[in-house]
């Protein structure tokens, strides 16, 4: 047994992470819904171009949206069946996007393929992510093959195996079930950014996949336990030291990031030639009859997904896309899943905060807690008063939104709410 030394950044928060509830269920393939509403917005960039139309015949790993620009992502469609249309449905975040509708037929055999790779270069590999339709799956959604093409030189990747959200597990799975496909992966990204050294950076609650891919040979960096472990700047302070300067980018430090789910979607696409039409996702909370981390077509609506899981039980009190800590509630179970989908949660009154907010009593916790040291109730303060200018000079637009301020804040502030309003109006003001 192999002896870690855990590392870790400043600040941040410590709870129980509650993946007790999902974390032994084995990965199992979700059966295919009746339809599915697939979004041409699954990234950050601009949306892709539908090149299919009512009436159209499907198979499924077809091209049906093409990327735009230079942020674009191909879609592909997750199922074999018949375009109904392209509907305009809301997403997760709340925002309204087209979707393209697919009748799911009953056969299921047809599976279009990538073209076989002939070699296994920098560029072949570059450009199959690309193909595939890899996008960030950790959440973020950005275009893999444009994050693999870093404007400064970089020396080492990091495979971001932290998982340090509450509840959710298919990171742990994927590690756990499919820890030779994610090394093997992880190489073929750095293969495209071209470079040798590959670091996973693995949270202390999962110490079977640290030892585990330590044995493998992989170079394991173990981390506390302690939220926001995995997000990305505070990642690569606790891996390697180095912090990138507030506006900058990893790049900056020499280092590219990635999510243990886009290193295993890099596997499948250039051993398997899959494009990239499902993934991996945790549904949990004490809400729902059964929990599951569960493969999920591509456009699977939520609803479809907790029948699947059992129902909800009568105690539900909020749903939730994502983590408790970054994701978002929702109203509307027809909202579809997309690539960057990780987890949905069923939470009762007792796992959620229902407080209402009150004046802040200054404090000081949110500052002690930012792991990006700002003054989050400053960023509150100036937000709520239209003074957008000064919030900004509070660090606004560094700020991440991890919660972990309005987490301990005592008076309820909904600090992050204040961080995406800001950016929103400051959005705005520059149209």
């Amino acid at each position: 047994m192999e002896k870690f030394v855990q590392k870790t950044f400043p600040h941040g928060v410590h709870f129980h992470d509650n993946k007790e509830l999902s974390k032994e269920q084995a990965i199992e393939v979700m059966p295919l819904a009746s339809d599915v509403f697939i979004s041409v917005s699954q990234h950050i960039g601009a949306p892709s171009t539908p090149i299919v139309k009512a009436g159209d015949q499907v198979v499924k790993g077809q091209l049906i949206a093409d990327a735009v620009g230079g942020l674009g992502s191909k879609v592909y469609a997750s199922v074999c069946g018949e375009v109904v249309g392209i509907v305009k449905k809301v997403g997760a975040a709340g925002g309204m996007a087209d979707h393209i509708h697919i009748k799911t037929s009953e056969q299921q055999d047809q599976v279009i393929s990538l073209p076989a790779l002939e070699t296994k270069d920098k560029e072949s590999v570059l450009n199959r992510i690309f193909e595939a339709g890899i996008v960030g799956m950790g959440g973020a959604g950005f275009p893999t093959n444009v994050k693999l093409k870093p404007a400064k030189p970089v020396d080492t990747l990091i495979i971001n195996g932290a998982e340090c959200e509450p509840y959710i597990t298919c990171d742990y799975r994927l590690m756990l079930e499919k820890a030779n496909e994610v090394i093997a992966g992880a190489k073929y990204l750095a293969m495209a950014c071209g470079i040798e050294k590959v670091v996973f950076g693995i949270e202390a609650n999962k110490m079977d996949c640290a030892q585990l891919f330590a044995d493998l040979g992989a170079d394991v960096v173990v981390l506390k336990k302690k939220y926001p472990q995995g997000a990305e700047k505070d990642l690569i302070v606790a891996v390697n030291g180095r912090r990138v300067p507030c506006g900058g980018l990893p790049m900056d430090v020499g280092v590219v990031v990635q999510n243990i789910a886009t290193a295993y979607a890099a596997y499948e696409a250039v051993e398997l030639d899959k494009p990239c039409y499902e993934r991996l996702m945790t549904v949990s909370g004490r809400a729902i009859n059964s929990t599951k981390n569960i493969i999920v077509a591509n456009g699977t609506r939520y609803s479809d997904i907790i029948e699947y899981c059992g129902g909800l039980k009568d105690d539900v009190c909020k749903l939730i896309s994502g983590g408790p800590m970054m994701g978002f509630a929702v109203v509307d179970t027809s909202i579809s899943t997309t690539k960057t989908t990780g987890s949905l949660l069923a939470l009762t009154a007792k796992e959620t905060n229902l407080d209402k907010p009150t004046n802040c009593i200054n404090c000081g916790r949110c500052a002690k807690a930012c792991p990006m040291s700002l003054m989050p109730m400053y960023m509150d303060f100036y937000t709520l008063a239209g003074d957008y200018d000064t919030a900004v000079k509070y660090g606004v637009m560094n700020c991440f939104e991890c919660g972990s301020c309005a987490y301990v804040c005592p008076a309820r502030r909904q600090i992050v709410q204040s961080v995406r309003l800001c950016k929103k109006k400051l959005r705005e003001r520059k149209k």
